[in-house]
């Protein structure tokens, strides 16, 4: 029974693998795979005052999952929603592409 218990967890872990960086996640194969991201978007973000709708995350090679305000309440997504400082972005997309979409977040260039 815990042998069978142990391989359940293990293929359940399986599945999440590759959505969140690990230590051993640095392969090129690795790196082709989605994951998710989380981007914290501090008082110097560029993107602070747009709107989601503002943000052409399909160009981006993101999808935007889930945002959450600095009080911890989870937001429903909606084009009007202005981002604030303090938001945490979950995104979803390739590494290459998350990494450009925090910094255009962050710094601006859109």
């Amino acid at each position: 029974v815990l042998r069978l218990v142990q391989e359940q967890r293990e293929a359940r872990y399986k599945l999440l693998r590759g959505f969140f960086r690990g230590a051993d996640d640095g392969t090129a194969e690795e790196l082709q795979h989605e994951r998710l991201a989380s981007v914290l978007l501090p008082l110097t973000a560029k993107s602070l005052g747009r709107t989601v709708g503002d943000i052409d995350w399909d160009n981006l090679g993101v999808q935007l999952v889930s945002l959450r305000r600095k009080t911890g309440q989870v937001i429903k997504l909606a084009d009007d929603l202005v981002l604030m400082e303090g938001d945490s972005l979950l995104l979803s997309g390739k590494a290459d592409m998350l990494e450009q979409a925090e910094r255009l977040l962050l710094k601006g260039g859109f």
